[in-house]
């Protein structure tokens, strides 16, 4: 599954929120959703604009989350993380978008590729998608996303701005 990405729901709630979840699809050619986190974020209603967007959202993949295994048990991450990270170390080659530093870390420890949102914002850069990273950056915030003004100035410092 090289070139195919799992996203969690933060990610997903972010972009939703900041009407940019269309910069999921840089992650990569089949962007896939487990059973878990959709169901996460469909509970929240039909109001709910990361729900909409996901029913909107026609290239979002919905798959059936895999048993968790031991070594990510281990780590007492939610079940949308765990999810997120069993599927990707079953389909070799498929990155984890995961904004949760707990999660981060398993897959930087499980060797699973990694990609979080404010990474999507500077691949947009870096491949012309978008002309400036800081305003999508600031949407983000404005949507609720958390960034340290150190990470956020240092992430942008690397395309430039």
């Amino acid at each position: 599954m090289s070139n195919s990405a799992v996203v969690n729901a933060s990610p997903l709630i972010y972009l939703a929120r900041a009407d940019l979840l269309e910069l999921l699809q840089l992650a990569g050619d089949q962007i896939f959703v487990p059973d878990v986190v959709a169901a996460e974020i469909l509970v929240r209603g039909d109001d709910d604009p990361t729900a909409a967007a996901m029913r909107e959202a026609t290239w979002l993949g919905k798959v059936k989350a895999p048993d968790l295994p031991a070594v990510i048990l281990a780590w007492n991450l939610g079940p949308g993380e765990s999810s997120v990270l069993a599927w990707a170390r079953l389909n070799q080659g498929c990155r984890a978008i995961i904004d949760d530093l707990q999660g981060r870390r398993c897959a930087e420890a499980l060797g699973i590729p990694l990609r979080g949102t404010l990474g999507l914002v500077l691949r947009a850069k870096r491949v012309g998608r978008v002309d400036r990273a800081r305003p999508i950056v600031d949407r983000l915030r404005g949507a609720g996303m958390y960034l340290s003004n150190s990470v956020a100035d240092s992430a942008l410092a690397e395309v430039g701005e």
